[in-house]
């Protein structure tokens, strides 16, 4: 039995709670109710309203006080903790931005091409798979069913083109004449496109963390590994609806050289491609 349902049952003490950071004895008004299937009524969570809004630093200094009443000795320690990470956090605010991270790498005008050629002959071996063994079933639809990001499965019925475009460019595969599953959930296809285009954009060649198509979604395209490729933020917001070669053509933004270089990705190889 917890500590709430205690004083639950307890009708003559009042219902309180220990706070984890500041250690003090609080009525259970003062803590967040804990969200869930199997949260009861009386289920809150550690830490009171007033200690979660603040920083480490600032929760180390609310229990400061109760901790000279049990351990005088320790306050000077803390004190000078404190004082040691104030004087850190000072210095390296100070310093300029060129000693604090390495800049990136510049990108030629080469490097970006050949950057778009491996790109282009990895989508080239995504060989389109047979559409013919599909067939509408009672509703004239296609089922579609696939997993959520945290792994719950799901269905939906779309129409014959659109199954056969997932299919054809390696986004689902037929399961049977009347179902398609699809491969990724949206965070395992991010990583996929991010891993694969080695994190680098495919315009300016700099460092990407966003997935953008190649045939915009207002002209017809779809969230698939063969219409999809790794791009920077400033690409992907100038770009918009716009087609590749026209993008390209009208000029690509530069890196500005204030942006910094990714972590390499070792494990990002041709390998990872599903063929």
């Amino acid at each position: 039995m917890t500590e709430p349902q205690q004083n639950k049952n307890e009708a003559s003490k009042p219902l309180i709670k220990k706070c984890t950071y500041c250690q003090e004895m609080k009525p259970l008004t003062d803590f967040q109710r804990r969200t869930g299937r199997r949260a009861g009524p009386y289920s809150r969570r550690g830490p009171c309203r007033s200690c979660r809004g603040l920083a480490p630093q600032e929760r180390t200094a609310t229990s400061a006080p109760s901790s000279e009443k049990t351990n005088p000795s320790a306050a000077p320690v803390m004190q000078h903790s404190l004082e040691a990470n104030t004087a850190a956090h000072s210095l390296e605010a100070s310093l300029p931005m060129e000693a604090q991270r390495p800049r990136r790498k510049p990108v030629t005008d080469k490097a970006r091409e050949c950057h778009r050629q491996r790109v282009r002959h990895l989508l080239s071996r995504l060989k389109p798979a047979d559409t013919r063994a599909l067939r509408l079933n009672r509703n004239g639809m296609i089922r579609l069913r696939g997993k959520t990001d945290q792994g719950r499965r799901w269905h939906q019925e779309i129409e014959l083109d659109l199954a056969m475009t997932l299919v054809r460019e390696r986004m689902a595969v037929i399961v049977n004449p009347y179902t398609v599953r699809r491969l990724y959930s949206n965070k395992e296809f991010r990583q996929y496109v991010l891993k694969r285009d080695r994190y680098t954009c495919f315009f300016c060649g700099g460092y990407g963390d966003t997935i953008d198509h190649l045939l915009p979604r207002a002209k017809g395209g779809h969230t698939t590994p063969v219409n999809c490729v790794c791009a920077c933020n400033e690409c992907n917001q100038v770009k918009a609806a716009r087609d590749v070669d026209e993008f390209i053509e009208s000029g690509v933004p530069q890196p500005s050289p204030d942006d910094f270089e990714a972590p390499d990705n070792p494990d990002a190889s041709e390998g990872t491609l599903h063929t």
